[in-house]
Order: C-alpha cells, then structure tokens, then sequence
C-alpha cells in the first residue's frame, strides 16, 4: 500500500484502532503519502476513513502502531503542535468573530505578529476570492462563501499538510462541483499534500492523485483514479465505485489473462481473471455500463455474445441509458453516446451484447 517507499511524507506503519480494546476500527494500516499529493479516503460509513483522518489530526489517538509526518513520529504530538490545516464539513467558524478574526486566530495562536498576521489573511482571502469579506461575520454569508473561508482558515498559517472531512457534503450539487475544481487547483498550485475523506464516488475521482479505497477497516484498493475504475482489485472495490453490472457463474475455462465464464443460467462470456485461478472458482463478473457492445462491428470475432432484452430506454441528454434483462437479470445496464449515428433500443426488442475481454473482470464471488 506504499507509494515511493522512504520519500513519504505522511506514513501509517502497522497502525490499529479500538474504541473497546476488542474490535479494531482500523486494522493494520500501511499508508504512504508522497509530498504534494492528493489522497482520497474513500468508502462506506463505519469503513475506518474518518477514524484514520482523526488519528492524523491528532484527536484520535492510535491503538498500535506508528505515523509519521516528514519522517517524524507524531502519536505523542498534540494536535496544535502538529502544523496541520483541518477543514470540517460544519465549517467550524466562531461566528462572533468576523472572517478576518477567524483567520486570524489560528496565526495568534501560534505567535505571529500584528503586520504578519494581517499579511497573511490578506493573502489568504485573496486565494480563495473573499478578499472582499473580511468585515463580514459567517452569518452573513453563504454556504459556499462559509466554506471558502474554512478553506482560507486552514491555509493561513501555510501549512504543509491539510485534512479535509467531508468538507463539500453541505453544499449544493452545482456549488459542489465548482468547489471541487478550486480546491483541488489551490492544493497542486501550492503544492500542499491533501489527505481528504469522502464517501462521494465522483468526489474522489474527479479530484484525486491516488484513492485509497476503505471497507471493515482496511484499504481494499489504493490506486489512481483511472485505475480505480478501470482495474478493480475484488468485488467490493467494482460495487462501490461507478455504476457497475455483475452476473455469477463459475470459471469453466482459464488461460493466462483470459477465462470463460458459465453464467447460472447456462450462458457463457469471456472475462479477464483477477482474483479467480481455477476451473470451477465462483465468480462475480464485473462490467461497466459504458463497455457493453450491441453493434457486432466492434466486437473480435471470437468474442462471445450474450442474449438481452431491452426492458427500459432513458434519454439522459448527453446519454442513452438502457435497462436490460441478462441472464436473468433484470438490472443490467448499458450506456451509449447521443451520437448522430446512434440507434435508440426500444423496450421489448430483444438484441446480443458483448465486450472485450479485458474490459470483463472476473472476481471474486
């Protein structure tokens, strides 16, 4: 689960969390984090993401194991004394303290000066385009603006790491996403390392360097973004990430990076092994939406194909998004491109689909 090995900047080393010293929350965590970076915790509620942002933060204090910031151990630091920025969903601010007081508390704390102090919220508001605002209590403004300013508070003291916990959850969708591309830019331009938690699948994609994928406690899956997606590791990572179709079945043949799949119901697809290694393994088939085939011209020669019935058509402006029954399911999804070429499926007609191989990913069951 390591990046670059000795060049991390922030390393969890075998760490562990208990709340009742019987169930772990965090199970022998190995992260590295590089400089710089951009990293997602990503995963369910009760996954163990929030816990290790906090045991980071220092107001959770690990059961086992060791971090380290810039090589040096941090378990014994308290949370002041670590330098870190935090950003919270709830913003945090101190609402009898005008935005500019509310920037300028952290720098008191840590003993600036009066010039240097009013220099650096100067330059921080700036950043996040409120230099307008410093007058102004977070009452009077507006969800976004109130995150900008907690954005603002964390980078004052230019710190070298910021911890974000679900900081764009409140926000509206549209917001949310013009937040998404602002923060991302502030964090590489000023080459902060970022560790931020979310259970937004787009979120993470969309703003990342690596994600680290969590359920029950561990990381299931640490990768880049396209990765991600494309090359789920196991089941869980391919359910929760994206929009995903899965059939059961049993591997009835294999060989190197290709094996044939006998679905339940007797149907046979092609599929690239995983984490299956031999005849006879259970398998849940993954297949993104966007990778189904109708149109044979696409497809090898060789390539199987599965029968289907169109059951519901979705015009989603940008898309065609078309329910399925496949193998006797009834959830299988395709997308196509609203292209000028494009046939729209109708309910009722019945069609054959495929995919390539290496787009069909047979895991575990």
């Amino acid at each position: 689960m390591a990046s670059n090995g000795t060049d991390a900047f922030v390393a969890f080393d075998r760490v562990q969390k208990s709340y009742d010293g019987e169930t772990l929350v965090v199970k022998d965590l190995n992260l590295e984090i590089g400089k710089g970076e951009f990293l997602t915790m990503l995963g369910p509620s009760g996954s163990g993401k929030t816990t290790c942002l906090m045991m980071l933060a220092g107001f959770e204090t690990a059961t086992h194991g060791e971090i380290t910031l810039d090589g040096q151990p941090i378990n014994n630091i308290p949370p002041h004394k670590r330098g870190i920025g935090m950003v919270f969903q709830n913003y945090a601010l101190f609402p009898h303290m005008t935005v500019a007081e509310n920037l300028s508390f952290p720098l008191e704390v840590r003993k600036v000066g009066k010039s240097d102090r009013e220099a650096k919220v100067h330059r921080a508001l700036d950043m996040v385009q409120m230099g307008d605002f410093g007058g102004r209590r977070p009452a009077q403004l507006s969800g976004g603006q109130q995150q900008r300013i907690a954005l603002a508070r964390a980078l004052v003291f230019e710190p070298e790491l910021v911890l974000m916990d679900e900081p764009l959850g409140a926000l509206d969708k549209q917001l949310r996403e013009t937040m998404q591309f602002e923060i991302t830019n502030l964090a590489h331009n000023l080459g902060i390392t970022t560790v931020y938690v979310t259970h937004d699948q787009t979120e993470a994609l969309t703003m990342s360097d690596r994600v680290a994928v969590f359920d029950d406690g561990r990381i299931q899956q640490l990768a880049p973004p396209d990765t991600l997606y494309e090359e789920p590791q196991n089941s869980f990572v391919a359910q929760f990430i994206g929009e995903n179709n899965t059939l059961e079945g049993v591997v009835s043949k294999i060989a190197d990076d290709r094996c044939e799949v006998t679905l339940d119901d007797g149907e046979v697809i092609d599929a690239m092994p995983v984490n299956v290694s031999a005849v006879g393994d259970r398998t849940l088939v993954s297949i993104r939406p966007e990778r189904v085939e109708y149109n044979k011209e696409r497809l090898a020669e060789d390539a199987h194909t599965i029968h289907a019935e169109v059951l519901e058509f979705i015009y989603m402006g940008d898309i065609y998004r078309t329910r399925l029954r496949v193998a006797g399911r009834d959830d299988f999804i395709i997308k196509t491109r609203n292209a000028p070429d494009q046939r729209r499926l109708r309910p009722g007609e019945h069609i054959e689909i495929g995919w390539r191989p290496q787009d069909c990913r047979a895991l575990d069951a």
